[in-house]
């Protein structure tokens, strides 16, 4: 018996059935979903006044993956040393639980000594040369919290406020909210060093946000841009031929269809087709000269944090609003002190030179430097002879550090403290929503009032939660 034939399913989008459905209620619907998504996407990367007066036209985010030991760089607890060996007090640990260690493991001392430096007195430990240099320039908080225990969701919801990907980043929320002041450049730029982030490309996504406002990747080699030149048989009149062929073609096609992915990728080979202009000006770093290269340790030709670090200066002064730089590599559940020596070896020094070198060219005070990692590390020693690893610390969600510079915040202070084992804060805790709030602050930009609607309802960068810190503010 012949089977029967079987009429494949049609498939469309729901934008081209309210289209071509024949009823004119769907083309009524369509034309004004369609018309509000078009206003959204043509203002996205346009110049907006901010909610009042800024403090920073850029922000520079040193993001340290993989979450450095605030213990041992920044917290200094010198009970720790005294109990080294011993298990916590059971009040401390109440009934927290860890993926690699028991409740009972015994407590790691701090690795380095610390010292005081600049007239602030900022505790800082040994590893620290170069940063502990320019101490009186920074704000530290030592009372970062997360919700988050594992890498890449808390990286997310540092990152775009929410613990899974499709949120819109901190960068592209900037960007929504401001625009761009460059033209010939991404408003949004990430960067890589070290070794892969755990999120991903969602740390730079612009998620349900405008594709415009997504964060542009520059890759960590000597070709941050692939294909930028033009091969010499596409050259001149056959290259502006075909880019306008192109620009024609997807055009038409974005006012017959409406669509804004046609309207991102018009964009995307706009931008593409400028970068080849102004990117081989912006990568030429043997242009800064020997001093400024000595100033940051960097060798133009070499990937680096150096380099990555000169890199991002550049790009700031060109006018790209937010600069995403991700530092790989802090995950020290084995020999934290090796690990933590190798990640400050190769971030201490440029580190310092980006304060320095926007300091003297006059643009710290309008631009923001933001360090930090995911979450802090654990009073207690990580030892696991099957894994391979002694000497480490685990993931610690309860309190970590971060530190600021530049733009608004308050130059030589430290802020919150923690328990004597840095195992809970005490005082002044500060949220990685706080944070984020506080960011958007100096960027001009109400938290609350920075908001776009997606699926039925207004999101934000910090959900529903959130409050700028003052006591951080100059």
């Amino acid at each position: 018996m012949q089977a029967p034939h079987r009429i494949a399913p049609l498939e469309t989008s729901r934008r081209h059935f309210l289209a071509d459905c024949g009823v004119g209620i769907g083309k009524i619907a369509a034309a004004s979903l369609l018309a509000r998504s078009a206003a959204a996407r043509d203002r996205a990367t346009e110049p907006k006044a901010p909610h009042f007066a800024p403090r920073a036209k850029a922000v520079i985010h040193l993001f340290m993956g993989g979450a450095p030991s605030q213990l041992d760089l920044f917290d200094h607890k010198p009970l720790l040393a005294e109990y080294e060996g011993k298990p916590l007090p059971p009040s401390v640990i109440g009934d927290q639980r860890y993926a690699f260690i028991q409740q009972d493991a015994a407590v790691l001392g701090p690795r380095f000594p610390f010292a005081r430096h600049g007239q602030s007195g900022a505790e800082l430990g040994s590893p620290w040369r170069h940063l502990a240099e320019v101490a009186d320039e920074l704000c530290i908080v030592k009372s970062m919290h997360t919700d988050q225990f594992n890498h890449a969701p808390a990286q997310l919801l540092l990152n775009s406020g929410f613990s899974q990907p499709g949120r819109p980043s901190m960068g592209a929320w900037s960007v929504y909210g401001l625009g761009a002041d460059t033209e010939d450049l991404p408003a949004f730029v990430a960067m890589i060093t070290g070794s892969g982030i755990s999120a991903g490309s969602s740390l730079w996504s612009s998620g349900f946000l405008p594709k415009s406002c997504t964060g542009v990747r520059l890759r960590n080699g000597k070709d941050p841009i692939l294909n930028l030149n033009t091969p010499a048989r596409f050259a001149g009149a056959t290259q502006a031929d075909t880019f306008a062929l192109l620009a024609e073609l997807d055009r038409g096609r974005a006012e017959a269809l409406a669509d804004p992915t046609i309207s991102a990728r018009l964009q995307a080979l706009e931008m593409a087709a400028k970068l080849q202009t102004s990117a081989p000006e912006l990568l030429d770093l043997r242009s800064e000269g020997q001093a400024t290269l000595d100033l940051y340790g960097c060798d133009p030709d070499k990937p680096s944090f150096a380099r990555a670090c000169l890199l991002a200066r550049r790009l700031v002064e060109r006018g790209v609003r937010f600069v995403n730089l991700f530092h790989e590599g802090w995950d020290a559940h084995t020999d934290v002190l090796g690990s933590t020596e190798r990640n400050c070896r190769a971030t201490d020094k440029a580190c310092a030179a980006l304060i320095r070198d926007l300091k003297r060219r006059g643009m710290l005070d309008d631009t923001l430097v933001v360090w930090g990692g995911e979450f802090g590390r654990t009073p207690m020693v990580e030892t696991n002879p099957a894994l391979g690893r002694s000497q480490g610390r685990d993931h610690h969600p309860q309190a970590f550090t971060t530190w600021m510079a530049g733009a608004g915040v308050r130059a030589g202070y430290t802020h919150g403290e923690t328990d004597d084992f840095g195992f809970h804060i005490v005082r002044d805790p500060v949220h990685v929503h706080d944070l984020q709030a506080t960011i958007l602050h100096l960027l001009g930009l109400d938290h609350e009032r920075l908001t776009f609607r997606h699926a039925g309802r207004d999101f934000r960068l910090t959900d529903v939660h959130g409050r700028v810190v003052r006591e951080l503010l100059s």
